[in-house]
Formats: C-alpha cells, structure tokens, sequence
C-alpha cells in the first residue's frame, strides 16, 4: 500500500499523497469512477484521488460528490471541504470539517522555466535570487493550490494571486501570499518538498 505521504493538519483537517503503482481494480473496491474518462492513466489519477478521500475519513460521502462549473468537485452539502490533485504517477487530497482548502502537486522540472513569466509578476520574480526550477515550481503549485481554494473560475494567476514572501527550512516551510479577485484576503500556504515532487496546500 504505497501511501507516499500523510499529515495531520490540525484537529479538523488533514491531508495526504498516494503512489499509484496498483491496477484499477485495486482502486475500484472502494470507490467508483464518476465520470467517463477514457484515458487510463487519467483514470487511475481520478480513482486514486478519490480513494485517498476515503482513507482519510471513510465515512467521507463519495457519492454525493458534484462537479461545479468551474470543474472542481464538492459536496453541495459541505459535510466537507475537500481538495484533489494529481501530477504523474502520484494523487493528493486534503479534507477539512470547517475550513476551505486547496491542495497541489507538481512534479519539479526545467519546464516551468518557460511559461514563468504567465504566472509571475515582475515583483514575484525578484523573490528568485537565481535561476530556480525548484522555487518556480513551488510559486507554481502555491497559485494552483490557491485556484482549487477559490474554486471559481476567472482567476488571473499573475495578478489576483499575489505571492508576497516565501521562508524555506529543510524542503518545508510556508509562502505568505495575497489573493486579490472579489476582496483582498491574506493566505498562508504550507509546502513540503519531497526530492522532485513539490506539495503545497492551503486551510483557510
């Protein structure tokens, strides 16, 4: 059973990141898919990321899970609030009883080096003292994480999620960011690095 990684946020919120090296079927014993997706790598994201809904909390309400119009999935009854990502051969998940949450993963490679400048302002850019994959794809993932928080679309990543400052201890730490669209809210942003896999969430 490769859980990659679990955490206990705080009484009423955690989280969790899966490696997926099973078969569907592994994953179909527990949960259903919900939608057609006829990629099978895609469809084993899907299930993953659902089962790792139900492992943090079995009695989780998997079947009353909706697709907004914004393409996140929710509980229209907000027993609760709950965030999915998948990047390759990994899914993550955070629920929460009271709070709102957003998770991401990212796989850190030289590629994000080419769309920086869609996603960062000029400011956000002198946060890099050099050329970095790694922090580029932390500020990255933040913004991703802060999307999924939001839940909406009509989100611009350059300007309405505003990163302010970053503090790294030992591949963890937290990024203080503002998020601009509809009122201004200050949120924190915790992350853990795991050698070329970047996680971030955010309980707000």
């Amino acid at each position: 059973m490769p859980l990659f990684y679990q955490h206990n946020i705080n009484r009423n919120a955690k989280l969790a990141v899966w490696s997926i090296t099973e078969p569907e079927d592994f994953f179909l014993e527990r949960v259903h898919l919900q939608k057609k997706i006829n990629h099978p790598h895609k469809r084993l994201q899907h299930l993953a990321g659902r089962y790792l809904l139900w492992l943090l909390d079995p009695a989780f309400p998997l079947h009353l899970i909706e697709i907004a119009g914004s393409n996140k999935p929710l509980l229209t009854n907000e027993a609760f609030h709950f965030s999915i990502s998948h990047c390759g051969d990994f899914a993550a998940a955070i629920i929460s009883e009271h709070a709102v949450v957003g998770i991401d993963v990212e796989l850190v490679q030289p590629k994000i080096e080419f769309v920086r400048d869609k996603f960062l302002s000029d400011d956000e850019q002198l946060l890099l003292p050099a050329p970095d994959i790694q922090l580029l794809t932390l500020m990255w993932s933040c913004k991703e994480a802060v999307y999924k928080w939001y839940g909406r679309d009509g989100v611009d990543f350059k300007n309405h999620i505003v990163i302010r400052e970053i503090s790294i201890n030992d591949n963890q730490g937290w990024v203080k960011c503002m998020f601009m669209k509809d009122q201004a809210t200050e949120l924190n942003i915790s992350f853990q690095f795991f050698q070329d896999l970047c996680l971030t969430w955010v309980v707000a």
